[in-house]
C-alpha cells in the first residue's frame, strides 16, 4: 500500500507534508527562549536571531516579557501570529502539550531539540499523539536542530553556521553533524540543509529524501545513518533521490556481532550490515566506510559535475605519481581511458618525445604550464576520456603554482564555452606541502577539488564513477523472460498445507521440492521411508531402474542441517548397501540429538555430473528489510567459504545475473580450462522463481536451495529446505514484507472493449522495453505531442528504462497488450506524490486503434487501482487542442479548469471512490497541482 495508508500514530510517518515549513519557514517561533548563558535555550535563540533569517522569530518563555530587547511571550497561545516552525527546547514532560499549543495555534512542523522523550516513558507517543490531529510534522527529539543556509535559518546548538551551498547533511548522530560542519567551514563548503534526525519519532530519512529528491537548491545528499527504520518507505525515497542526484552515506555497524542468529545457511550468510549494503546498492546509494570517507565524498560532490562515463584520462609530471594513482583506481575497479589516435597524434606533437605514450600522460618532470595545458586540452578534447586528473611532483625547473594557474583557467574558459554541458570534470592532486598548500587553496577558491595523495584522488574519482555506475544500473532494460516461465501457485501451496496446518515451520524435504517443482526449479527425485527396510526397498526400485547410485538422508523437522548429525550416506549401490547406511544414519542421529523427531528418511538418485558446481540459493528474513536473496558457492562447507552475494527481491534476470556476478563461483561457472561453461542463464532464471515463490507465499521465512547443480546442462537442485510460518491472507505477488514492492500480479486482467474484443491489461514490466519502440513508431506525431508535451521523434534507452521500472510503492503503469502478437497497445500512468494523497496520470493508446475504447479502459483501470490504493485526487495536464481526451475525462466525472499560467494546456482532476469516479466538482479549497511538469 502507499505510505498514507499507514496510520500516524504508528512509529513511523507517512507523508512529507508540511516539511516545507520545517525547512524553509517564514515565521519561527523558540519555545524554552533563556537569558542564560551558556543554556541550550540562549544558544539556540541568539542563533535564530544572528544567523540571517529574515522571517519573523517570536521567544516564547512564561518567565520573561522580554530576554535581550526582544519581546517574550508566556505561551505559544498569546503569539501575535502563527508560526510555522516552532523551536522546542524544554524539559521532556513539557514537549507533548507544546505540541499540541502549536498545532492548535496552526503551526505546520517543529524541532524538539529536548532529549528523554522515549518508548518507555510514554512521552514519545504522547508527543505523536498531540502532532496526529494537525498533521504537524516533528523532528527529533534528542536532536541538535536543523540548518537551513540558504533562507539563513539556524535552530540549532552546532557551534558552527553552515554557509549556503547545495549539499544536504542528513545524520542520526549530532556530533556527527558538528565534526561535517567543522570540516566544511575551512574548505568553503557550503550546504543546503543540514538536518540533525536524532530519535527519528516523525521526520525520517526517508520524509528528507522525498523532500530534498524535488529540491532544486540540492546538488547531492551526504548521510549517516545508525539504522533505517522503515524499509518500503526509505527504499522507494531513496531509489527515487538517487534518480536525480547524488545520495552518498556512512553506515555504522559492520560487526559480524550484529547478524542475527538463523536456522538456515542462509540467514547465517545473511549478516545485517550486508543487506545494508545490499539496499544501499539497489537504491542506487554509493555506500563509504568512513567519516573521512564521507568527508572526501563531499568535497567531490560539492565541486564536480556528474560523469558521462566513468574513463580517466591522467596528466603527470612523474611517474611514479601516476603509477601509485593506477594502482590505487584499480584496486577500486576503475578503468583508465584508452586515448584516440587523434589524442596520440596531437600529444606526439606538443610534448617531448620522451613522454610516456599511454595513459597516464606522464609529460616529463620539465614540463612548464603551457606543456601541461596542452596535454590536459588534449584529454579534454577526447570523447574517450570523461574526466581528467591532473597530477604535479614539486620540482625546481616549473613552479607549481604557475601551473596551477593555468589549469584553474583552462577549466574556467572551458566552463564558459558554448556546449561544453555537462562539462568534463578535472580533478587535482599536487603533491608535497608547503609548495601544493598555494595551489590547493587556489584550487578550493576556483571550485576544482583537490586531493593530497594519488590515493585520495583516486577515492576522490572513484565517488564519481561509482555514482556514474549505479545511475546507469537503475537504467538498464533486463531481457524478457522466456514463454515457458511460470508457476504454479495451487501445487505449492498445496505442497505447503501440511506443514502450515500441522503447525511445523520446517518442511519435510520433499515438502520442499515439491514447493520448487510447482515453480518450475528442475530437482532430483525423492521418496520417503518410515524404516531402513523400506529405504532399502525403495533404493533397490531406482537401482533396477537404471539408477546407478542412491543416497540415504535423514528427515526430521528439529535437523537444521544434516550433515552435522552423520544424517547423510552417498554412492550406495546396492538395496542391503541403502538399508544399512539407513540403519547408521538412524543411530547416529539419535545419538547426535536424542531430542530430536525424526520424520523418516529420504532416498533419491546420486546425481553424478563431472563439471558441475555447487551453489546455494535462498531466502531468509532480515529484521529491517524484510525479505532477502542470496547466491553463492554450495555444499558442506558453504558458511566457511562464504562466497556469497545477496539482493533484494523482486528480481529480474539482470539483478539475478548481479549477483551471480559478484562473487567468486560465479566467475568460475564462466568456464576455464577444461572445464566447460554453466548454464548461467539457468541460474539467474532459478534466482528469479525463488523470488517469485517468496512474493507469492509471506509464509516463507526462510529458504535453502543447497546444493543446486549447475553445468552446461543446465540446473537440478538436490536438497532443499523451507522454514515457513503462518502469515496473513494477502494478494498473490503481494509480500508485505518487501522492502520494495512486489509486482502486483492482482491487477493483471483482461479487458472486454466495446467492440467485443478482449485485451490483457497488465502492470508494466521492466521486460516490456522490449514493447516501446514498435508502439512510440505507431504513434502520429500529434499524439506524441499530446503525450509528452513536444513533438520528439524517439525514445531514448533512459526514458523507456523510467517508463518500465516502476516503483510500485508510488507509481503505477498499465499496459494494454494484443493477446494475439504480444504488442503493445497502449498504456496508462500514474505517479502519486510521497504521501499518496495526489497522483498525476497519463494516458495514450495507439494511434491507430483510436475510437476501440481502449483509453477508456486503461482510464478505468487507473482509477480504479487509485480507489484501491486510497489516492485522493488524481489529475493531469491535457492539451487544449486534444479534445478526444477531454470528452473522455468528462464522462468519467472530471473536473476542468484552465492553467492561468498556460493557455495551451487545461487542468482535469477528479476523486476517485471505490464505486468509481466521484463527479462531484473538486471543491475550490483543494489543493492544486504543482508547477506543470511532463507527465509521467
Amino acid at each position: 500500500m502507499l505510505h498514507r495508508n499507514i496510520p500516524l500514530d504508528t512509529e513511523q510517518p507517512v507523508t512529507i507534508r508540511n516539511l516545507d515549513a520545517l525547512l524553509a519557514p517564514k515565521t519561527v517561533a523558540l519555545i524554552g527562549a533563556s537569558p542564560r548563558r551558556g543554556s541550550i535555550g540562549h544558544t539556540v535563540m541568539t542563533k535564530l536571531l544572528n544567523g540571517g533569517f529574515k522571517g519573523d522569530v517570536h521567544l516564547v518563555n512564561p518567565k520573561y516579557d522580554a530576554i535581550e530587547d526582544h519581546p517574550c511571550h508566556a505561551s505559544v497561545a498569546d503569539l501575535p501570529t502563527t508560526p510555522d516552525l516552532g523551536v522546542i527546547v524544554t524539559p521532556p514532560d513539557s514537549v507533548p502539550g507544546l505540541i499540541g499549543e502549536l498545532g492548535a495555534k496552526g503551526a505546520r512542523a517543529a524541532v524538539v531539540i529536548t532529549a528523554g522523550l522515549t518508548r518507555e516513558n510514554g512521552l514519545r507517543q504522547a508527543m505523536l499523539d498531540a502532532a496526529k490531529p494537525h498533521l504537524l510534522r516533528v523532528l527529533g527529539p534528542n536532536c541538535i536542530g536543523l540548518q537551513a543556509p540558504c533562507v539563513g535559518l539556524d535552530a540549532s546548538f552546532a557551534h558552527i553556521a553552515a554557509a549556503p551551498g547545495d549539499l544536504a547533511l542528513l545524520s542520526q548522530s549530532g556530533a556527527i553533524v558538528t565534526a561535517m560542519l567543522d570540516w566544511a567551514a575551512p574548505r568553503g563548503i557550503g550546504f543546503s540543509v543540514v538536518a540533525s534526525l536524532g530519535d527519528m519519532a516523525d521526520v525520517d530519512v526517508g520524509d528528507m529524501l522525498d523532500h530534498l529528491a524535488a529540491d532544486r537548491a540540492t546538488h547531492a545528499v551526504i548521510m549517516y545513518l545508525e539504522q533505517v527504520t522503515d524499509a518500503r518507505k526509505f527504499m522507494s525515497a531513496a531509489r527515487s533521490c538517487a534518480r536525480v542526484k547524488p545520495v552518498i552515506v556512512v553506515k555504522a555497524g559492520r560487526s559480524a556481532a550484529a547478524a542475527k542468529a538463523a536456522a538456515s545457511h542462509t540467514g547465517a550468510l545473511a549478516g545485517a550490515d550486508a543487506v545494508y549494503e545490499t539496499a544501499f546498492r539497489r537504491a542506487g546509494v554509493l555506500r563509504v566506510e568512513t567519516l573521512e570517507s564521507l568527508f572526501a565524498a563531499a568535497e567531490t560532490l560539492a565541486r564536480v559535475p556528474p560523469l558521462r562515463s566513468d574513463r580517466l584520462g591522467i596528466v603527470t609530471n612523474g611517474g611514479g605519481a601516476g603509477v601509485l594513482a593506477v594502482d590505487a583506481l584499480a584496486q577500486r575497479g576503475i578503468r583508465l581511458a584508452a586515448l584516440s589516435d587523434v589524442s596520440m597524434a596531437a600529444l606526439d606533437a606538443a610534448l617531448p618525445a620522451t613522454w610516456s605514450h599511454a595513459n597516464p600522460v606522464d609529460v616529463i618532470g620539465d614540463a612548464d604550464a603551457d606543456r601541461y595545458e596542452a596535454a590536459v586540452t588534449t584529454l579534454l578534447d577526447d570523447p574517450k576520456v570523461d574526466a581528467v586528473l591532473v597530477m604535479n611532483c614539486p620540482t625546481a625547473l616549473a613552479p607549481s603554482d604557475v601551473i596551477a594557474e593555468r589549469v584553474v583557467a583552462l577549466a574556467a574558459a572551458r566552463a564558459a564555452m558554448p556546449g561544453q554541458r555537462p562539462r568534463k570534470p578535472i580533478l587535482t592532486n599536487w603533491l608535497g606541502e608547503a609548495t601544493a598548500a598555494v595551489a590547493r587553496k587556489r584550487f578550493e577558491a576556483a571550485g576544482l577539488p583537490s586531493y593530497d595523495t594519488p590515493a585520495e584522488a583516486a577515492r576522490g574519482f572513484s565517488y564519481l564513477a561509482n555514482h556514474h555506475k549505479a545511475q546507469a544500473a537503475l537504467r538498464r532494460v533486463p531481457p524478457s523472460l522466456p514463454p515457458d516461465f511460470s508457476a504454479d501457485y495451487a501445487a505449492a501451496k498445496a505442497a505447503m498445507a501440511p506443514a502450515l496446518a500441522e503447525g511445523r515451520e520446517t518442511l519435510t524435504e520433499p515438502e520442499a521440492k515439491a514447493v520448487l517443482r510447482a515453480y518450475g526449479v528442475p530437482t532430483a527425485e525423492t521418496e520417503t521411508a518410515s524404516t531402513p527396510q523400506e529405504a532399502g526397498e525403495i533404493a533397490g526400485r531406482m537401482l533396477e531402474a537404471g539408477v546407478q547410485a542412491v543416497a540415504v538422508k535423514i528427515l526430521s523437522r528439529d535437523i537444521t542441517h544434516k550433515s552435522d548429525v552423520g544424517g547423510v550416506r552417498l554412492n550406495l549401490h546396492t538395496a542391503q548397501e541403502a538399508a544399512a547406511a539407513a540403519e547408521g544414519i538412524l543411530a547416529a542421529a539419535r545419538k547426535a540429538r536424542p531430542d530430536a523427531q525424526i520424520d523418516g528418511l529420504a532416498v533419491q538418485p546420486m546425481i553424478r555430473r563431472e563439471h558441475a558446481h555447487e551453489l546455494i540459493l535462498g531466502v531468509t528474513e532480515d529484521a529491517t528489510f524484510g525479505p532477502v536473496m542470496l547466491f553463492g558457492a554450495g555444499g558442506v562447507s558453504v558458511e566457511v567459504v562464504a562466497d556469497k552475494a545477496l539482493a533484494l527481491p523482486p528480481l529480474d534476470r539482470t539483478l539475478a545475473r548481479d549477483m551471480i556476478e559478484q562473487t567468486r563461483v560465479g566467475k568460475l561457472m564462466a568456464g576455464y580450462r577444461d572445464r566447460p561453461a554453466a548454464d548461467i542463464d539457468a541460474v539467474a532464471l532459478t534466482l528469479v522463481r525463488l523470488a517469485r515463490l517468496a512474493a507469492d507465499f509471506p509464509q516463507i521465512i526462510e529458504m535453502d536451495v543447497n546444493p543446486l547443480l549447475a553445468d552446461a546442462s543446465g540446473v537440478i537442485a538436490l536438497d532443499a529446505r523451507i522454514v515457513a510460518r503462518p502469515a496473513p491472507q494477502t494478494e498473490r505477488g503481494a509480500n508485505p514484507r518487501f522492502a520494495l514492492r512486489p509486482y502486483p500480479a492482482q491487477w493483471d486482467r483482461p479487458e472486454t472493449l466495446p467492440d467485443g474484443s478482449t485485451v490483457r491489461v497488465r502492470p508494466v514490466l521492466p521486460q516490456d522495453a522490449a514493447l516501446y519502440e514498435a508502439f512510440f513508431d505507431r504513434l502520429t506525431d500529434q499524439d506524441r505531442r499530446f503525450r509528452f508535451m513536444s513533438a520528439i521523434n524517439q525514445l531514448s534507452q533512459s526514458q523507456i528504462a523510467r517508463f518500465t521500472q516502476v516503483d510500485y510503492a508510488r507509481a503505477m503503469a498499465f499496459v494494454a497488450i494484443d493477446p494475439e502478437d504480444g504488442s503493445l497497445m497502449g498504456v496508462s500512468r500514474l505517479a502519486a506524490d510521497p504521501d499518496g494523497e495526489r497522483a498525476e496520470y497519463a494516458v495514450i493508446a495507439r494511434s491507430d486503434l483510436k475510437g476501440k475504447g481502449l483509453g477508456r479502459a486503461l482510464m478505468t483501470r487507473l482509477l480504479d487501482y487509485a480507489a484501491a490504493e486510497g489516492i485522493g485526487e488524481i489529475w493531469g495536464y491535457v492539451d487544449i487542442r486534444n479534445e478526444a481526451m477531454q470528452a473522455l475525462c468528462a464522462k468519467l466525472g472530471f473536473r476542468h479548469r484552465t492553467d492561468p499560467d498556460d493557455r495551451e494546456h487545461v487542468i482535469v482532476s477528479v476523486r476517485p471512490t471505490a464505486e468509481g469516479p466521484d463527479k462531484a466538482p473538486t471543491s475550490a479549497d483543494a489543493p492544486q497541482p504543482p508547477d506543470k511538469v511532463t507527465p509521467a
